[in-house]
């Protein structure tokens, strides 16, 4: 059974204005790199097969960290981003809500709909990020993996993973540079 490690990035500027990030590229503050330092640090001397990352800067530098302690190689896929947010992204939730409240309740209520303007819907970021988890399943049957993304895509790994339904992943985003561990059972 493949055990896997899921990590937040580390803090960025805008997740310390509140602003939404979505795919936009954003690199850690000096605090996000000391979360990614302390991070890898608790790893050191645990097994680690590879790390799957997400390709944006924040994920990167966050696997970079690890990968640092551990040397296990980097696999960079843009399959584990976040959630795009389109005319969201770089926005202030007070903002949003003024300018979209009812499409913003949208999303949170129903995530399988739910979306915003020209962005994709927590539905949409499941199905990604579980072909995901399918290739390290297929490719690491026994080993421990971790895997470096973003707030509601590892959001809606979680739920899948603890075999939740898709409604309650706004409720399962984890905290910066924190590390879950979780069994990938064959699905």
């Amino acid at each position: 059974m493949t055990r896997l490690v899921l990590v937040r990035h580390g803090e960025t500027d805008w997740n310390r204005q509140g602003r939404w990030q979505g795919q936009s590229d954003t690199p850690l503050n000096d605090t996000g790199r000391a979360q990614a330092a302390a991070m890898a640090e608790s790893q050191r001397g645990l097994p680690l097969a590879a790390i799957y990352s997400s390709d944006l800067r924040r994920a990167t530098e966050t696997a970079a960290a690890l990968a640092a302690v551990s040397g296990a190689p980097i696999h960079r896929d843009p399959r584990l981003r976040e959630i795009s947010l389109g005319a969201w992204e770089g926005m202030l939730f007070d903002d949003i809500r003024r300018r979209d409240g009812d499409q913003l309740d949208r999303l949170r209520r129903e995530p399988a709909r739910g979306r915003a303007p020209g962005g994709e819907s927590p539905a949409e970021v499941l199905n990604r990020v579980r072909a995901v988890l399918a290739d390290i399943a297929r490719d690491h049957p026994a080993d421990r993996v971790a895997v470096v993304s973003h707030g509601l895509a590892l959001a809606a790994l979680k739920v899948h993973l603890l075999g939740l339904p898709l409604d309650v992943v706004w409720d399962h985003e984890p905290a910066n540079a924190t590390p879950e561990e979780y069994d990938l059972e064959a699905r």
